[in-house]
């Protein structure tokens, strides 16, 4: 009788057009946005802003023959310049709360958390620590109209220009809620102290 071998699991086909963005990303030194799977290959961070983000090389696709990198959809904490640096901190620090309060809440458990007593309800710690931090710091905005600005600007990625256009306030009208917001998030987090008046 022949000898029967257990086949290597294969692993999933990646998502259309994500190899290359890994690609490019490498190319250019942006690889802070990738992670490796079980598989051992680099993928993009899923569910990220940066992950979102389109990468577009010029002349064939490559950078080693001249050709340019275009980001699309730049980050709008980036893109504000009339943001200070504590303020950008602050949204990008934001958005990190978030983006790891979401991300640990769909891993799987690691056997030390099963066998730990250390969790509540059947929740891991970390979990629960990283969804404190993020609500911590969103009832820090205070207001809903400006947590509203600072979400969809930090959370989601949107433009100050699509959100002037949807609520039909002036661009300025939302900078200014963004500002404040950012302000309110840099004071929680302690990257500068409160204003008097």
């Amino acid at each position: 009788m022949p000898r029967r071998t257990a086949k290597k699991p294969q692993p999933p086909k990646l998502p259309k057009g994500e190899a290359e963005q890994v690609r490019i990303r490498r190319e250019v030194g942006h690889d802070f946005a990738l992670k490796e799977d079980a598989f051992g290959r680099q993928r993009l961070t899923a569910g990220t802003a940066e992950a979102r983000r389109l990468y577009e090389v010029s002349n064939g696709g490559y950078t080693s023959t001249g050709g340019i990198v275009r980001l699309r959809n730049v980050d709008p904490l980036v893109g504000i310049t009339s943001l200070s640096r504590q303020q950008r901190e602050a949204g990008g620090r934001f958005r990190n709360d978030f983006e790891r309060a979401h991300r640990e809440g769909l891993q799987p458990q690691s056997w030390n958390e099963r066998v730990d007593g250390s969790r509540v309800n059947g929740i891991p710690d970390r979990v629960l620590n990283a969804g404190r931090a993020h609500a911590h710091a969103a009832a820090a905005l205070a207001h809903w109209e400006v947590a509203d600005v600072v979400r969809k600007v930090c959370l989601e990625g949107q433009s100050v220009k699509a959100i002037a256009e949807r609520t039909g306030d002036g661009r300025d009208v939302v900078v200014k809620l963004l500002k404040v917001g950012l302000d309110l998030l840099a004071v929680h987090y302690g990257m500068m102290g409160r204003r008097a008046g």
